[in-house]
């Protein structure tokens, strides 16, 4: 008769049971020999896993200019919204919480959010990837077309377990029933894995008259969880690609 095994066949790695992450004290953990890129793919496959759209590849934290009047409250706004995102990087994986970049039109809330994630992946190898809020809803879609070679779990999967996921243009999409229990699903599911989010959008708290809050565009009850996951982060100015505010 022999003796069953005591390892757990579904571990790979004994260091860090998988996660990645090697504790080096209580308070402080560093990237596991297992996700070198040496043994597990190299930086450009990772970056190129991240889904980065090629218009946003050359977005950097060094190259993001704050624009506006010198000591102004836009340009203020747009210099802390680096700030935390760059504190964001210094302090991973030990965030409890993601960003929620608000802001108007053309004042780089996906070029942070790019920016963020490429320093992720290029100093911690972290698995991370960049989805539009309408692209994910469409490719879900796509997934109930009965010719489809593709599920929804094949979808979803990389979404639930990126160690740190971006969602652009969150509430673009019309705020149909479908949508809002989509996205809370996805919502929850990263809440629950303690997967951290970095949002952004178009559509702030408090709108001018006859203008949608994004309590309006995603719903009260994912709103109110993006309170608890989310830093909020304010990001105020003009269009950057309007030149007649330059």
């Amino acid at each position: 008769m022999t003796t069953p095994s005591t390892k757990t066949p579904d571990i790979r790695c004994p260091l860090c049971h998988d996660t990645g992450w090697q504790y080096v004290n209580p308070e402080n953990v560093k990237r596991c020999e297992c996700r070198s890129p040496t043994s597990l793919e190299s930086l450009e496959r990772t970056m190129e896993a991240a889904r980065i759209p090629p218009r946003y590849l050359k977005c950097e934290l060094t190259n993001y200019e704050p624009q506006g009047a010198q000591l102004s409250r836009e340009m203020q706004s747009q210099r802390d919204g680096l700030l935390y995102c760059r504190n964001f990087v210094r302090e991973f994986p030990n965030v409890d919480r993601g960003l929620l970049l608000m802001g108007p039109v053309g004042v780089g809330k996906t070029h942070l959010a790019v920016a963020t994630l490429k320093e992720l992946i290029r100093r911690m190898r972290a698995r991370c990837i960049f989805y539009d809020f309408r692209d994910l809803l469409k490719e879900i879609q796509d997934t109930y077309n009965p010719i489809s070679q593709t599920s929804e779990l094949r979808i979803l999967a990389p979404i639930y377990n990126a160690e740190v996921l971006v969602l652009d243009e969150l509430g673009a999409a019309k705020p149909t029933a479908w949508v809002q229990d989509t996205m809370t699903q996805i919502i929850n599911t990263r809440y629950n894995r303690n997967k951290p989010t970095i949002f952004t959008t178009n559509y702030p708290d408090k709108p001018p008259a006859q203008e949608e809050s994004l309590t309006d565009r995603v719903g009260a009850r994912l709103r109110s969880r993006l309170y608890e996951m989310c830093r909020e982060v304010p990001i105020e100015g003009h269009d950057f690609r309007d030149r007649r505010h330059i």
